[in-house]
């Protein structure tokens, strides 16, 4: 069952940019890998999928949301979180309500399938798989912080993520957005 294998490094990774005790989104949560994750670190943890098994085995971790989030109504209309996590999941007439479900001061971690991935495996669609780029595009009005675009292995695959933050109203001094330091 999908979310049920460890959670992703990039999201593990951004995690720390989450203002503490923060209430996440984890868009398409499947079983809930980062939804464990996120509520181990302190966070109040909202899930939302469209499978009711992949829900029940995320029972006690937070708010869980069953909905089909392509065909039907976004179910957190007006709400926004400290936290909005997308891994593995491309719906792009969505990414109008992601972006507005961020709050001010937090954080949008997203990780996907890029162009390429079909040379290797699933997903072979174009719908399915981000164009060079596509990232930065969208969140053109949040401050990206972290942004790759490349190939990883085991398993082969193409991927786009970023961490972008919507920045609070700036005071005196630049908000300091921590680089995490890697191997």
């Amino acid at each position: 069952m999908h979310g049920t294998e460890a959670p992703s490094e990039w999201v593990c990774r951004w995690t720390p940019l989450i203002p503490a005790d923060g209430t996440v989104l984890d868009v398409a949560c499947g079983a809930g890998r980062h939804l464990r994750w996120l509520h181990d670190k302190g966070h109040q943890v909202v899930g939302v999928d469209q499978s009711e098994p992949a829900l029940a085995a995320c029972a006690g971790l937070g708010e869980l949301v069953c909905a089909d989030i392509e065909n039907g109504p976004w179910p957190l209309a007006a709400r926004q979180f400290d936290g909005v996590v997308v891994t593995n999941y491309l719906w792009r007439p969505l990414w109008p309500r992601l972006l507005q479900s961020v709050a001010p001061g937090g954080v949008l971690i997203y990780e996907t399938f890029a162009t390429g991935n079909e040379t290797v495996g699933r997903p072979a669609r174009a719908d399915f798989l981000l164009q060079p780029g596509e990232l930065l595009r969208v969140c053109a009005g949040l401050r990206v912080v972290g942004y790759e675009d490349g190939f990883l292995d085991h398993p082969a695959r193409f991927v786009q993520r970023i961490a972008a933050v919507r920045e609070l109203p700036q005071a005196q001094e630049p908000a300091r957005y921590p680089l995490p330091v890697r191997g």
